[in-house]
């Protein structure tokens, strides 16, 4: 059985079994500190019987800057899921479906037309898992997840650019049905 709530600083201390997952991107102590800093409602955890953190979603809202207000691309105010991730030893029981539906109710709380997050395109569970939520692909960031230069073998990589409307977007205004066939580059996306 896992405790959920609002994440603490204390908490990274915890974090480790979440952050050893291939597919959970880290972040240095300062990222985190902004988020539990900007976004308090936006960041929560689930606590294991032994105190581990085994689960925990890191959001934010946000929007496009206003100099590209009339861009094909701009976002207006949303959230974003910036981390979602479980341990594994914890993963199929329902510990990221309670955790995405908090930051949910959180992003209805502060008025978000939609709530977004990237995902690589060849990650298939966590497509599955977010298409089970209800959120569908908007477009395709081609190249987002880059190779790096200590590795002259690493590839980049597509993500989807993942959308679910919220309450205020009631005509569904955010969302696309042929979304997987949208591309655009990385530099479109603020």
């Amino acid at each position: 059985m896992a405790n959920f709530r609002r994440f603490q600083p204390n908490d990274l201390n915890k974090i480790s079994k979440c952050n050893l997952d291939p597919l959970t991107e880290t972040y240095d102590l300062s990222f985190y500190l902004q988020y539990y800093a900007k976004w308090p409602t936006m960041f929560q955890v689930a606590e294991g019987q032994d105190g581990n953190i085994i689960g925990y979603i890191m959001g934010k809202v946000e929007s496009s800057p206003d100099v590209y207000q009339f861009s094909e691309h701009y976002l207006p105010w949303h959230a974003h899921i910036t981390v979602l991730t479980v341990a594994p030893e914890a993963r199929r029981s329902g510990i990221g479906k309670i955790l995405t539906e908090q930051l949910e109710a959180a992003a209805d709380a502060h008025d978000a037309w939609f709530i977004d997050l990237f995902v690589r395109k060849s990650n298939h569970k966590a497509i599955t898992f977010y298409k089970k939520l209800g959120y569908s692909v908007f477009r395709v960031v081609k190249d987002y997840y880059g190779g790096h230069a200590s590795d002259p073998t690493a590839t980049s990589e597509d993500a989807y650019d993942m959308r679910k409307p919220m309450r205020r977007d009631k005509e569904k205004k955010h969302v696309r049905e042929d979304g997987e066939t949208f591309e655009v580059d990385p530099a479109d996306v603020w």
